[in-house]
């Protein structure tokens, strides 16, 4: 037991850019609150826009899907694909490439997300898919 921590509470205000080029609220992480084996962080995927395909080297993600629709395209070449609606939990298993859209070209979908990273930006890596 450790009597001597504290308990951290983060409250982000601005979204910042990330690899995968969709706005996050970064919320636990080793650099907001000294995490040193999670973050969790909201992603906002703006009205008819999708992530950069991108894979995340080494770390599982876990998924809730506050608000909207959001269509997956995932694995070799992103030929697979899973439509989700808010309230889904969603596992993305470590090194699956994909690349999520909103469906909406009106309202933005949100998440929440979390990652066994601390720093989970540091293990994002831009996947190309084969031009057919």
């Amino acid at each position: 037991m450790d009597l001597e921590k504290d308990i951290i509470t983060v409250r982000p205000q601005e979204t910042i850019d990330t690899i995968q080029r969709l706005p996050n609220f970064v919320g636990i992480s080793e650099a907001t609150a000294g995490s040193s084996g999670i973050s969790m962080n909201i992603v906002v995927i703006p009205a008819g826009a999708k992530a950069e395909p991108h894979y995340h080297k080494g770390y599982e993600t876990a998924i809730y899907l506050l608000k909207g629709s959001v269509e997956t395209f995932y694995g070799e070449n992103l030929k697979k694909s899973v439509v989700n609606h808010q309230g889904d939990f969603i596992f993305i298993p470590a090194g699956v490439p994909h690349q999520p859209v909103n469906l909406s070209t009106t309202e933005a979908a949100m998440a929440l997300v979390a990652r066994n990273d601390a720093n989970e930006q540091e293990s994002v890596q831009v996947y190309h898919p084969e031009q057919g």
